[in-house]
């Protein structure tokens, strides 16, 4: 079972975010703007979501997207959407326009409080599917710190998609996995998981791992 992220950074976007609304780098969006007034909030979220709304007409897929999910499909487990949109508009934007009839349930937002880093994102969607090990039977697949201390915090295998950006994760204790592209997905769960990065206490070659992704 996956948690994942389906299209490809859109990270301008926060700095247009910050800029617009008067977010200084050392807090977190959303907490600055739940930090105001009613008012305030209102207003700055009609910025934020009028600055997705135009990224969102340039969303572009992950690479290995549609093959990682052909097999998915063919292996019938769940699939689940957790990403940093903070609504749902840009998320139904991208499923409608890259993966259309597929069916996600359920979609968590970083309207879902609390955010990550916190598991509480991946917890509910174990909980949803009524998984009775919590989050461990979950593999995170993300592209920054957050998704890798969710996962790690929730219990779930994590795994980096990485980049030139976030090479540096690699070697993190919350990273298990690294990956270049979706569908390399593929051959690590046709093999087994475990098998291809050992326990936790058994440390796997993460920086190798991001090294030879970068490579390819």
């Amino acid at each position: 079972m996956l948690t994942w992220l389906a299209s490809e950074p859109q990270t301008y976007m926060f700095g247009e975010m910050r800029a617009t609304v008067g977010i200084p780098k050392t807090s977190d969006i959303l907490d600055h703007i739940y930090a105001l007034r009613e008012a305030e909030q209102k207003q700055a979220m009609d910025k934020i979501r009028k600055i997705e709304a135009e990224a969102m007409l340039k969303q572009q897929p992950q690479a290995g997207l549609i093959p990682l999910m052909e097999y998915l499909e063919s292996r019938g487990p769940l699939v689940n959407h957790f990403t940093d949109s903070q609504q749902s508009t840009p998320v139904n934007h991208l499923i409608s326009k890259f993966l259309s009839g597929k069916v996600f349930s359920p979609i968590v937002t970083r309207e879902f409080r609390p955010p990550k880093p916190d598991p509480a994102g991946i917890l509910h969607i174990a909980s949803d599917w009524n998984l009775p090990d919590r989050g461990e039977s979950l593999i995170m697949v993300g592209d920054s710190l957050d998704d890798m201390t969710a996962g790690y915090r929730a219990g779930a295998a994590t795994v980096l998609l990485v980049n030139e950006v976030n090479a540096h994760l690699a070697s993190h204790e919350h990273t298990d996995l690294c990956i270049k592209s979706l569908d390399d997905l593929i051959k690590i769960l046709d093999e087994g998981f475990v098998g291809e990065i050992g326990q936790r206490e058994e440390l796997p070659d993460t920086k190798g791992q991001a090294e030879a992704a970068l490579e390819r």
